[in-house]
């Protein structure tokens, strides 16, 4: 059931799972499930990242600048960041609860605030595929993550991949 959530924005996500609350009794439901998520993440131990994430965002970070956009709350990138002790390699982020703006434009939007010219962007859902169409950048579906795409620039089939492509 939640599964195919994954991806999507807070709102959205309360507006589907929880369409017959008001608008107010969803905003407090998915308050409290980001600060549950937000206390559960900073408690967990476990290794958070795919394997070969962490080595491969260190190599990439050699070559090039790494962002994170993502359509979660405030505070979680940082935490995640902080969490899997990758923070040093990401050069910029922006989230959907931070601008309360979709993906797309929020791609767009630290395009502009980094001055980039080449980018691509690395997701594994439809709806990561549809933001790089807002935003006019190149997909690169990572095959190894939760969704499914039905276009593409070019696949991964493990992180590792992104070190080889062109």
């Amino acid at each position: 059931m939640l599964k195919k959530e994954f991806g999507k924005t807070m709102d959205t996500i309360a507006n589907n799972l929880f369409n017959d609350a008001s608008e107010e009794k969803r905003n407090l439901i998915m308050q409290r499930c980001c600060e549950y998520e937000h206390d559960a993440l900073r408690e967990n131990t476990d290794n958070l990242l795919f394997p070969n994430v962490k080595e491969t965002i260190q190599k990439l970070s050699e070559k090039c600048h790494l962002f994170i956009v993502s359509n979660c709350q405030s505070g979680y990138i940082e935490l995640f960041m902080k969490k899997a002790e990758i923070e040093k390699y990401i050069t910029d982020y922006e989230c959907f609860g931070n601008t309360g703006k979709g993906k797309g434009e929020n791609i767009r939007l630290v395009i502009d605030r980094n001055n980039l010219k080449d980018t691509i962007y690395v997701g594994d859902t439809q709806g990561d595929y549809e933001a790089t169409l807002l935003a006019k950048v190149p997909f690169v579906y990572a095959k190894y993550g939760f969704g499914s795409v039905e276009n593409c620039y070019a696949a991964i089939n493990e992180i590792t991949d992104l070190l080889n492509l062109r």
